[in-house]
């Protein structure tokens, strides 16, 4: 019996869904079909286990499925667009963290499919091959699935290597003041009392050297920049990480040259994000090589199916911007969120999580 989550499905449904559309529709940054951004779909290639998958569109609305290059069977476009129906509204009823969908482990069968996600190995969930009317090529571009219709997925998983470190500055603490602030309940709330006891917090230094080096990689100043933009979110209840850069790019804590409104803090927050999302990890050394996978598969909660890609960078950056979060994880599971004393000096870290909106 085939199970999986809401997320796992909708890789499916992706499938599915494009084979019975035969088209892939770029997006906008607020998740809307550009009505003239539209790609026919020629093939799609997805790997399970060590088969290869193809699903090929010919002229007679029909799915030419092969397997390692060999035609298995042919299964009309019609036979996609009924099942995709079937499978969306499963996956939006069903409940509980797996689960299986009988009807639809049948039709996979049918064709010798057995598993929804292809091996954690291979970095991309689909491949697609497109027909682009502009310049008449047919390049095939690699995509992960992210879905709507489970709970929101994180761009940047957060871990110990994701802590930033402040230094308090402007003030003594005395250790009844670091008690003081530490029962505190909120993040929020302790640096709130900080203030009021006239400290602020500065910028000090990443946990990670490893990722304080990837980020001086993509810009020389990203590390000072993205630890204004933590300090933002943990400073008030803003979390939409937009809003924080729209904050910084009127602030300027940087102290830019803004006299002609460049928009310095969004574009550097636009190219962190999206070599976070084509493959930089705080935990290895970043070369700034993007992965096979080019772009995102968004399945929307309406059942859309819409592509970002490096292939389209202004829109998928646009993307990555709007639909973005900053958010709060374990402080005891990664050692944050709290007031110490190293040396003469006080200081705490606090940690870097993005996560899609909903």
């Amino acid at each position: 019996m085939i199970t999986g989550n809401k997320g796992e499905w909708s890789e499916l449904y992706a499938l599915f869904k494009l084979l019975g559309d035969k088209e892939l529709y770029s997006g906008n940054e607020d998740l809307l079909k550009i009505e003239d951004l539209v790609y026919p779909i020629l093939k799609i290639l997805k790997s399970e286990n060590s088969n290869n998958f193809e699903y090929a569109l010919n002229e007679d609305a029909n799915v030419i499925i092969s397997i390692d290059g060999i035609e298995n069977i042919k299964i009309p476009v019609s036979t996609f667009e009924k099942k995709a129906e079937e499978l969306l509204l499963k996956i939006k009823t069903s409940s509980g963290r797996a689960f299986s969908i009988p009807e639809i482990e049948e039709f996979m069968s049918s064709f010798n499919s057995h598993i929804l996600k292809a091996k954690s190995s291979v970095k991309t969930d689909i491949n697609i091959m497109i027909h682009d009317l502009k310049t008449n090529q047919t390049p095939i571009l690699g995509f992960s699935v992210k879905s709507q219709l489970g709970s929101p997925s994180t761009l940047l998983n957060s871990g110990k290597t994701t802590n930033f470190v402040y230094g308090i500055e402007n003030v003594n603490l005395s250790d009844d003041d670091v008690e003081q602030i530490n029962l505190c309940g909120t993040i929020s709330d302790k640096i709130g009392l900080i203030n009021e006891k006239g400290g602020n917090l500065v910028y000090n230094n990443l946990d990670s050297r490893t990722f304080k080096n990837n980020l001086i990689l993509i810009d020389s100043n990203l590390d000072k920049i993205v630890a204004e933009v933590i300090l933002n979110r943990y400073s008030n209840s803003e979390n939409h990480l937009k809003s924080i850069v729209t904050k910084l790019n009127q602030n300027n804590p940087l102290k830019y040259d803004i006299s002609e409104n460049h928009e310095f803090y969004s574009y550097k927050i636009k190219r962190f994000l999206t070599d976070i999302a084509l493959g930089m990890m705080p935990s290895k050394v970043w070369d700034g090589k993007y992965d096979s996978t080019g772009g995102y598969l968004i399945v929307k909660e309406d059942g859309d199916v819409l592509c970002y890609h490096i292939y389209n960078k202004n829109d998928f950056e646009d993307y990555l911007l709007s639909n973005t979060k900053l958010d709060t994880p374990s402080t005891s599971r990664y050692d944050f969120g709290y007031v110490y004393k190293d040396g003469d000096n006080h200081f705490i870290k606090l940690n870097l999580q993005i996560r899609f909106l909903k």
